[in-house]
């Protein structure tokens, strides 16, 4: 139950929820020694912007040399990268306990448009939707797009499969998003 209706997140909800996920990233990392590539994209180059209950994220990027090719656009595989973990972070927004919890899911497809390189310094908006989600597979999309949204860089479909979350990254997730809610509840 949240906010005392079941199953009706709040967008404060889903925004802790997200941001809670970030947390508990670098915590982790912090514990394991994780040296993994995607330990600068998640702690350092993607900030958060927004979500929404409704299954939205929306996130902020500057592509730096490290993401970059030698002709100074970004990487097809930074791309990937990206909208992979992007769009991973969005299921927070539909996810509860037992489902779809901490990165309970891998990819089974993602299907990149590259419609514009994205130059070295260039700062973007990155757009991400649920599409659909049920118990075993999920569909999610997103796209790179201007500051200013008048330029799509490149679009993205993303198809997941659910697996079991570690139980206990899991369960340190669920405990630091209710922690924020009743914090912010003042219970």
């Amino acid at each position: 139950m949240v906010d005392g209706r079941d199953n009706c997140p709040t967008k404060q909800d889903v925004v802790d929820g997200i941001e809670c996920f970030l947390e508990l990233y670098k915590q982790i990392i912090a514990e394991k020694s994780f040296k993994g590539y995607d330990v600068k994209l998640l702690t350092e180059s993607i900030k958060f912007v927004d979500a929404d209950p409704s299954g939205w994220s929306v996130w902020e990027f500057t592509a730096d040399e490290t993401w970059c090719n030698i002709n100074g656009v970004l990487h097809g595989g930074a791309y990937a990268l990206i909208f992979d973990m992007c769009t991973a972070l969005t299921m927070q927004t539909v996810s509860k306990a037992g489902y779809w919890d901490f990165l309970g899911g891998v990819s089974r497809t993602l299907n990149i448009s590259y419609l514009k390189g994205i130059p070295l310094g260039t700062k973007v908006c990155i757009r991400c939707q649920v599409e659909q989600h049920g118990r075993t597979m999920a569909l999610l999309s997103g796209y790179f797009e201007s500051l200013d949204g008048k330029t799509k860089y490149a679009t993205v479909e993303h198809h997941k499969v659910h697996v079991p979350s570690i139980p206990e990254y899991a369960a340190r997730l669920e405990a630091m998003k209710n922690v924020r809610r009743r914090e912010r509840l003042k219970l």
